[in-house]
């Protein structure tokens, strides 16, 4: 990298959105950067290995690159392997396992200084996700090394007394698989019922498992702690404690607020915590500065999906092409 040329874009995260925010700074003739605190794509990476998208794979396509899968909706395994080769066939300019540490304004001009050096920028597009920082429980033991905020997938639970935390699309799906791979698995659900967002074709699976009792499920409870083999729980009001070898905290993510705080960007002040930004050209509270992505809805982690999310790069890159274009003229 040289720290004296001055690129027209820093772009912070190697996403899909990073990547179609790439391809859109190549159409418009715009010098870039993307980096990456992780891998290619890091987030669907993570994901369970059996996982198949709820979009379907034209849905998920960028920069003209066709996806084609076995079935109408692509595993986790075809997603990798499909952004692999956009990145490969537009020829991006990434660097990966390159943490960004700070980003600092001066002059209008952005330093970014990362683990690999420091790049100059005009403008930097944040598309980082959500998914690297879980929601904690707050709870005594929610430190030990059975308690995980990520599924893999189910072997290692087999024959174990399993707790889910969570009624959501991920807590139910790994419910189902680690119940049909030989767990004992009981959920743990703060409300009333399973999430309304849960996939329709899968709503009736769990809730049939849960009635006829081959999986567990505790309603209007919380975990008050965790041993290292039993938790507690607030059970209706009734403290309750029974034996536990895992728990699978799949209680949501959220965007890394700090990093965005350290930059200067508000937030709204309603609970969900939605970045401030122009909704017409993704540009924050701070000039040149933007939002690409699931990031763009704060809390409201399930309101942005690559499906309705990579015109954002279109949007973004749309503005620094026309401000280009005056500063030449």
């Amino acid at each position: 990298m040289c720290e004296n040329k001055i690129l027209d874009v820093l772009i912070i995260g190697a996403g899909p959105i990073g990547l179609a925010c790439g391809i859109e700074a190549e159409k418009n003739g715009l010098s870039y950067q993307i980096v990456d605190k992780g891998k290619l794509v890091n987030s669907i990476y993570n994901y369970p290995h059996g996982m198949r998208f709820f979009s379907s794979s034209e849905k998920l396509e960028i920069g003209g690159v066709p996806f084609i899968s076995h079935t109408h909706k692509p595993t986790r395994a075809e997603a990798l392997e499909y952004y692999r080769r956009v990145a490969m066939s537009w020829d991006l300019n990434i660097t990966l396992y390159n943490k960004v540490e700070s980003v600092e304004k001066k002059n209008d001009l952005f330093r970014v200084k990362t683990a690999k050096g420091t790049y100059t920028a005009q403008s930097v597009v944040i598309a980082t996700g959500f998914y690297d920082l879980p929601h904690k429980m707050g709870v005594p033991g929610e430190e030990l090394s059975k308690v995980m905020h990520y599924y893999k997938e189910p072997h290692p639970f087999f024959g174990q007394n399993l707790a889910v935390v969570g009624a959501s699309n991920s807590a139910v799906d790994a419910a189902l698989e680690c119940y049909r791979k030989g767990a004992k698995v009981t959920m743990i659900v703060r409300g009333e019922e399973i999430g309304r967002r849960v996939k329709y074709w899968v709503k009736p699976d769990i809730e049939n498992r849960i009635a006829e009792g081959s999986i567990k499920a505790l309603f209007n409870s919380q975990i008050e702690e965790i041993k290292e083999d039993s938790i507690k729980v607030d059970h209706n009001g009734e403290k309750i404690e029974f034996e536990n070898d895992f728990v699978l905290a799949l209680t949501g993510y959220e965007p890394n607020y700090s990093f965005l705080e350290e930059m200067g960007i508000t937030f709204s002040k309603d609970g969900k915590r939605v970045p401030t930004h122009n909704t017409e050209t993704m540009e924050t509270n701070i000039d040149n500065i933007f939002l690409a992505g699931v990031i763009c809805g704060g809390m409201e982690t399930h309101k942005w999906f690559i499906e309705n999310s990579r015109v954002h790069a279109e949007q973004i890159m749309k503005v620094l092409k026309e401000r280009s274009n005056k500063v030449i003229a």
